[in-house]
């Protein structure tokens, strides 16, 4: 019982230790004093997560297809924006690529720069709606441990990102994520139009490359920024380095399942399945039930041939 004691008061010790060194710009701003209410909402988001599926064990599923298209098309604009903003700060601070520094002063260009990465932050927070959603939906086979893993950790490490490196190297990363979600939301968003859209979104595939070719250049970027020993916490690069990794392999894992693994030949055809947000940043399907739809066509064509050759045989 006493090293339990003295390991929470040691903890204790510690956290109040790093508020000495956070970031006193974000001091007051909303979510960043405590990070308790980021551990409740994700509290709340892994509570849903059980409490949600009995909900709706019994009930019809939810369509939300307007629903889907409104919050689609404004996480486009909203991920833009964060895009915008981080990159029109970078540029005005003359900030590096390759490594820099966090500046904690009150200069206008570094305030811009921490508020960008401070709606990132909040932007992951919203994406526990691709999870709602899903549920709502009755979806809970695409509800998957890396979709869960990446939303929930995301929103509740950059609390961390946000309260101590609002700037320099912290940077790079959102910069990249934010684009890729221009592109991926914007993918759910058609997706969700319906089947004279659905024809056009060839290139889902390539969302999921896209993805791991991020994780990559970050474990990149940061193992550059270790070699080159930038004045960068060094504690957090590993943490990055270590975090990519999984995703990595998560990610490799959905792509071979996805588009590598072949399909069992025993069997008539399966109709596509239907997937729409939530799907894990890259782990890209259909979206409404309009590849089903689609698939289910080509299987009746073939049916209506097989019927045709057994009349030719009885006659």
């Amino acid at each position: 019982m006493d090293i339990v004691t003295h390991l929470i008061n040691d903890t204790i010790e510690f956290y109040k230790w790093s508020l000495t060194i956070a970031d006193k710009r974000v001091e007051k701003w909303p979510l960043m004093d405590s990070p308790l209410p980021t551990l409740a909402i994700s509290s709340s988001y892994l509570l849903f997560l059980w409490l949600g599926p009995k909900f709706m064990k019994n009930r019809e599923p939810f369509q939300l297809r307007k629903t889907l298209i409104v919050y689609n098309f404004s996480m486009v604009i909203f991920n833009l924006f964060i895009f915008k903003e981080l990159f029109l700060a970078a540029r005005a601070a003359n900030y590096s690529y390759l490594c820099q520094t966090v500046d904690y002063s009150e200069n206008p260009n570094e305030v811009r720069m921490a508020a960008a990465l401070w709606w990132y932050f909040i932007s992951k927070g919203v994406e526990y709606l691709d999870t709602v959603f899903f549920i709502l939906r009755k979806k809970f086979n695409h509800v998957s441990f890396l979709h869960v893993y990446h939303h929930c950790t995301m929103f509740t490490l950059w609390w961390i990102g946000i309260k101590w490196v609002a700037g320099g190297q912290s940077f790079f990363g959102a910069h990249m994520n934010a684009a890729i979600h221009v592109l991926m939301y914007l993918y759910y968003g058609l997706a969700a139009c319906g089947p004279k859209i659905q024809k056009y979104l060839w290139w889902k595939k390539y969302l999921t490359i896209i993805q791991m070719i991020q994780f990559h250049v970050t474990i990149g970027h940061t193992a550059l920024s270790l070699y080159t020993d930038c004045p960068f916490p060094k504690w957090m690069h590993w943490c990055l380095i270590g975090y990519a990794l999984t995703f990595i392999v998560l990610f490799g894992n959905f792509y071979y399942q996805t588009y590598r693994r072949q399909p069992r030949r025993e069997g008539p055809p399966k109709a596509g399945k239907a997937v729409s947000n939530g799907a894990p940043n890259g782990a890209l399907a259909a979206s409404n039930g309009v590849t089903g739809k689609m698939a289910e066509k080509p299987a009746a064509a073939e049916n209506g041939r097989r019927k045709r050759k057994g009349r030719a045989k009885r006659d």
